[in-house]
């Protein structure tokens, strides 16, 4: 049987990435009093998706629900808590879209959403892209726009920040400890782990692109996310000073890349559907990512020092999934960051804090969209 006799009230977070260690930090925030335990399958946090991240503080990107999560955490980005950080969370660094001719009309679409953010993306000409980013080839440009007050976010150092806060605030981790079932026990849970039963008055299900393997085993009906894998690698610098270059990519999405120390950080960007997996990177991959940026730029690369790829997973809708179940309400969904989930953690942790007993937003999501991310959405229900 499993343990309910706890004095206070027992919640446990699935997932230790990113969105599991921001709710878990978040949920001691606004409820002080409650116990607290965050379960994490691998033997380290952070090994999948989060660890293999290279983010971005980009206010015009994902959903409208996402944008405004990203509002919201703007706050704790740009000034954390001292006592949880040892350096700046943001490093500036602009973002740079360039197109060919025949990608105009998809530079004016990212202008005009783009009116609705803090800083409203600009259209800037070719002598600009080219010094924000010298490698580019100029014959090829028609048309650059550029996102001027975006960000490096250390995504280690952001993840770092909320598993210090929660552990001082009283929180417990436990790795290598996988969920593989969860029962109704009570008015709780009780779920089956490979290291024991473990006991919950609430279950928060922040487990990234295993999120509907977890509410499966739960009895709970899976929302349809779907995992899509992104490729990145790093090769040689151009053996210039790269200071102030910008991040830059093709107006389709279809490559990324910039400068990361000596070398050059790469992805094709692209989205392809996977299982939840501990992905690895395919050659083709890789190689196809080669071609289109040798084609974009003056680099000439060639060869590859390393190379590795990440899950990014969304929900049918691309919007994230943040509150209780409707027919389970002690089941708390936080899951579908798609690209968006460290620019948006701080956010995410918290609303999903503010729902998880069945209360309402806080002052720092007034006016937001609920419906947008809850899971009834699914269900037929707002």
């Amino acid at each position: 049987m499993c343990d309910h006799s706890q004095m206070s009230t027992r919640i446990v977070v699935i997932g230790g990435g990113i969105a599991g260690v921001s709710a878990a930090y978040h949920l001691l925030e606004v409820h002080p009093g409650a116990d607290v335990v965050l379960l994490e399958m691998e033997a380290t946090l952070a090994q999948h998706t989060t660890g293999r991240s290279a983010a971005l503080l980009l206010e015009n990107l994902g959903t409208p629900s996402a944008r405004a999560l990203c509002s919201a955490s703007v706050p704790f980005l740009r000034e954390p808590p001292d006592d949880l950080v040892d350096a700046p969370l943001l490093a500036h660094r602009p973002v740079l879209h360039v197109a060919t001719l025949e990608q105009s009309d998809q530079v004016d679409r990212m202008l005009e959403e783009g009116t609705s953010a803090t800083t409203p993306t600009l259209e800037v000409d070719l002598d600009e892209a080219m010094r924000l980013f010298p490698p580019l080839r100029r014959e090829r440009l028609h048309r650059a726009i550029v996102e001027p007050d975006s960000a490096d976010i250390d995504v280690g150092a952001l993840h770092q920040a909320f598993v210090r806060g929660f552990r001082r605030a009283g929180g417990r981790i436990a790795t290598s400890t996988r969920v593989d079932a969860a029962r109704p026990s009570g008015d709780g849970w009780c779920l089956d782990t490979t290291d024991g039963e473990v006991g919950a008055d609430l279950v928060v299900n922040a487990a990234g692109a295993w999120g509907d393997v977890v509410a499966f085993g739960a009895g709970v009906e899976p929302v349809g996310l779907q995992p899509r894998r992104r490729t990145a690698f790093m090769v040689n610098g151009p053996g210039l000073d790269t200071t102030g270059w910008a991040f830059t990519e093709g107006v389709d999405e279809g490559w990324y890349i910039k400068d990361d120390g000596p070398q050059m950080f790469c992805s094709l960007a692209e989205e392809n559907p996977s299982e939840p997996c501990d992905a690895r990177p395919e050659e083709l991959d890789v190689a196809m990512a080669i071609e289109r940026l040798n084609e974009a730029t003056t680099l000439g690369i060639r060869s590859v020092n390393s190379a590795w790829t990440g899950l990014r997973t969304f929900a049918p809708d691309e919007s994230m999934v943040i509150g209780p179940e409707p027919d389970h309400p002690t089941f708390v969904w936080c899951v579908g960051q798609g690209g968006s989930g460290i620019q948006t953690s701080p956010g995410a942790g918290r609303l999903l804090a503010d729902l998880a007993f069945g209360g309402g937003p806080s002052d720092a999501f007034d006016g937001f969209d609920l419906d947008g991310v809850r899971p009834g959405r699914f269900r037929g229900q707002r």
